[in-house]
């Protein structure tokens, strides 16, 4: 069996007048959160062997405030995160099918409609995802990543 963790990034602050989107910083509360979900995961033994990331500044500041309290482990900056749907998401996971237990820190409605589609089999079939919501994913440890192929072992927000 592997995992695969999917983490929203925490509050962002608005973006400031012709401040680009992928520019936004996390908010106080945002950070709070993100030290929540560190803590969550910790308590739960979930810390990852490697971490898929977003460019986006606040999701490299929510994974930095997790990784405060679950530990360092390998990261990787993958640009194709932001703004990606369930396919582009699932295909990048699958490439890291060989890794125990991957995290990846991203945003909606690309983390929740991936959620749906690889636990339910409908991408339409999601219920929502909060800033710093956790959706973790029990699957058969060689399988490829495909429609209906995990179990939703656990779902945690703030």
């Amino acid at each position: 069996m592997r995992e695969l963790i999917l983490l929203r990034h925490a509050h962002a602050l608005p973006a400031d007048n012709g401040q680009a989107d992928i520019d936004r910083a996390l908010s106080q509360d945002g950070i709070a959160e993100a030290q929540a979900a560190g803590k969550w995961l910790v308590e739960h033994q979930l810390m990852p062997d490697l971490v898929l990331c977003s460019p986006s500044r606040r999701t490299r500041e929510t994974l930095a405030q997790v990784l405060d309290k679950t530990g360092y482990c390998e990261q990787r900056i993958e640009n194709e995160i932001y703004e990606a749907s369930p396919g582009t998401l699932m295909s990048l996971l699958d490439k890291h099918r060989d890794i125990g237990r991957v995290m990846l820190v991203g945003h909606n409605p690309g983390l929740e409609q991936t959620v749906a589609l690889i636990s339910s089999g409908q991408s339409g079939d999601y219920r929502g995802m909060p800033p710093s919501g956790i959706a973790v994913l029990h699957l058969p440890a060689d399988a490829e990543l495909e429609p209906g192929i995990a179990t939703l072992h656990n779902f945690w927000w703030p």
